[in-house]
């Protein structure tokens, strides 16, 4: 279980451990991305594209589009039919609740919240329930520091 790997610092969970970090990344294959945007120009789109060039299985969560990146699109994380190792979250903070009871009730394996995306009570849901998580980070950065 993720909790009992979770570092504490003056009794806060890590949130941006380097071992959780190297361990979704290197066990990754599927990454869900929560309000991927079909732009060009949006942070979203950049950081799954990065990351579909880096050899991960991108799938767009976003009610409004059909498809990004030649991807299908799907409303929901619990629209997606395929396993989901990684749930990456680009939506305002106050929209993450609901995403991380997704992300629990589908079993993903990890939950990431981008840059800025901070929600700790439902982040800690997450580590409760066994994913590993990271808030507040990005995921391309984080790729792309590994060398």
């Amino acid at each position: 279980m993720h909790s009992s790997f979770a570092p504490r610092r003056l009794g806060r969970v890590d949130w941006q451990d380097d071992r959780v970090v190297e361990r979704i990344l290197r066990q990754a294959r599927t990454v869900a991305v929560v309000g991927l945007s079909p732009d060009p120009r949006r942070p979203s789109h950049g950081v799954a594209r990065y990351l579909q060039q880096a050899g991960y299985r991108i799938i767009p969560v976003n009610p409004n589009v059909d498809e990004v990146l030649g991807e299908r699109a799907y409303p929901t994380l619990q629209a997606v039919p395929d396993f989901i190792d990684v749930v990456d979250v680009f939506r305002r903070s106050e929209y993450v609740a609901p995403i991380v009871d997704d992300a629990i009730a589908i079993h993903a394996r990890a939950l990431w919240l981008q840059d800025g995306v901070i929600d700790a009570s439902a982040a800690q849901r997450a580590v409760d329930a066994g994913l590993d998580v990271v808030m507040d980070d990005c995921i391309k950065r984080r790729h792309a520091a590994r060398g």
